[in-house]
C-alpha cells in the first residue's frame, strides 16, 4: 500500500460531474408536467416529457463520460 503523501490522485472528481444532477432532479419538478396540455401527437404532456426526460439523462450522461475521459 502507498503512502498517503503518494497515493495516486482520483481521477473521479470532475466538475462535469454536476451535470449529472439534471436528469436526476428534473423528473422530480412535478410541476413540469403536471398538466394535459399541451399534447404532441396526441399524447398527454407527462407522457412525452417522460420520453424527453430519457433523452436528457442519456445526453448528460454520454457528455460527462466523454469531457471526464478528456481530462
Amino acid at each position: 500500500m502507498p503512502a498517503p503523501d503518494t497515493a495516486p490522485r482520483r481521477s473521479d472528481r470532475s466538475p462535469w460531474n454536476w451535470l449529472l444532477l439534471v436528469p436526476i432532479v428534473l423528473p422530480l419538478l412535478t410541476f413540469v408536467f403536471n398538466a394535459d396540455s399541451p399534447r404532441l401527437f396526441g399524447f398527454p404532456r407527462f407522457y412525452w416529457l417522460q420520453l424527453a426526460f430519457i433523452i436528457v439523462g442519456v445526453s448528460a450522461t454520454t457528455l460527462v463520460y466523454r469531457m471526464g475521459k478528456r481530462s
